[in-house]
């Protein structure tokens, strides 16, 4: 359905803080100064800077990879006079959809194509920031599409009214689609039920706000910890049964949202979209970061427990996840160990550098995690016996 796939298609959406995100983490609801698209962009006051430009033939059609690693803002993204086919959304292939607006979450990336069948000129790429007061003035969250023998210029085309925007339950899995399962809500082998809060700009999942642990989980569990309540942090780690179907409902109140929500380790079937319904077990979208919506909406995600070990569910939103806003699904502690392979001592010597830092130089949470990883890395991966040449 393309004719080029190449790195000068990718584009990526960022965001720009002109305060030090030191100072700024402590703080919900900060608003980026300026929106980037591949490090490129303007902010409201300051010079007109050069913007992005992404290039086209006329007459080819072109696979755009879209990433968004924004700290917080989702997007509206479309290209003037030209709609695109979604493809992909974040690693899995979708069944063609053909839309002429998309919006993007923080952690998401989508596939599209764009057909370069317009005449030879300069057409707006936009990318709207949820954020207030957010404009396409003087060029801001902008970029250009460049058909080959046009001006350098900047485009003069003008910005529509989508008339066919995206909606996350007309993408369907291409390969292998359906969800794990029995196809009714309540019926998987474990179903979860997670309820996000907002207290005073903290956040809560079933009442617990995540902290980050001085030793990480994995290393818990090669240790011999096994059991929730001997994981920390206390209340924020589910421990799931390997090789079971889960189902996850969550839901969210309160300021923040809509909530980008990612899962490590897995993608997921998205059984109910945010805002929406209807459940839909037959062909739903398969993802790994999906939105939880407006305050009194939910979301529910399927998946296998195929995959043993620790993985992190979190909001992608930065200062969400700073606030607490995180949980932990220990997939089948007691098989991690045993899945785990040799690793070579080649793979030890990556980093001579850390091997060769004292543990007295790296502070008291470093020492604990630098003598618990020793520990387990020298019964785990014991040198290679030498040769009786070497």
């Amino acid at each position: 359905m393309y004719d080029i796939d190449d790195g000068e298609r990718v584009i990526g959406f960022f965001n720009r803080y002109h305060t030090l995100a030191t100072i700024l983490r402590y703080v919900i609801g900060n608003i980026a100064d300026s929106s980037l698209i591949n490090g490129l962009g303007r902010y409201a006051g300051g010079p007109m800077s050069p913007l992005a430009v992404i290039n086209v033939e006329q007459g080819k059609r072109y696979r755009l990879r879209l990433i968004s690693t924004a700290c917080d803002p989702n997007f509206q993204f479309s290209v003037d006079c030209h709609n695109l086919t979604v493809i992909e959304a974040d690693g899995e292939l979708t069944e063609p959809l053909v839309v002429d607006q998309l919006q993007i979450f923080s952690g998401q990336r989508y596939s599209v194509i764009l057909v370069a069948d317009k005449p030879v000129d300069n057409y707006w790429i936009r990318n709207l920031p949820n954020t207030v007061n957010a404009s396409y003035d003087h060029g801001r969250n902008s970029a250009i599409l460049r058909y080959k023998g046009a001006s350098e210029v900047e485009p003069v085309t003008v910005n529509t009214t989508s008339k066919n925007p995206l909606a996350e339950t007309n993408l369907h899995a291409l390969i292998n689609p359906g969800a794990p399962g029995i196809p009714e809500y309540g019926k998987a082998d474990i179903n979860l039920n997670l309820q996000v809060t907002n207290v005073n700009g903290t956040f809560y999942v079933n009442n617990v706000s995540y902290k980050p642990p001085t030793v990480p989980v994995l290393l818990q569990i090669l240790s011999g910890s096994k059991e929730p309540s001997q994981l920390l942090p206390d209340g924020s780690v589910i421990v799931l049964e390997a090789n079971k179907v889960v189902e996850l409902t969550l839901s969210t109140t309160g300021a923040g949202g809509p909530h980008p929500i990612h899962l490590h380790g897995h993608s997921f079937d998205v059984v109910q979209s945010a805002g929406n319904s209807t459940l839909n077990y037959v062909n739903p979208v398969r993802r790994d970061v999906v939105s939880a919506g407006d305050p009194g909406q939910q979301v529910v995600i399927r998946w296998v427990t195929d995959n043993s070990g620790p993985w992190f569910l979190h909001c992608h939103i930065d200062w969400h996840l700073e606030a607490g806003l995180a949980m932990i699904m220990a997939e089948g502690p007691s098989d991690t160990r045993a899945h785990l392979n040799y690793v070579p001592h080649a793979w030890d010597r990556l980093c001579p550098n850390f091997d060769s830092v004292m543990p007295s130089q790296l502070g008291g949470v470093g020492i604990k995690f630098y003598e618990a990883a020793a520990k387990i890395s020298s019964s785990l991966y014991p040198p290679p016996p030498l040769s009786s040449t070497t």
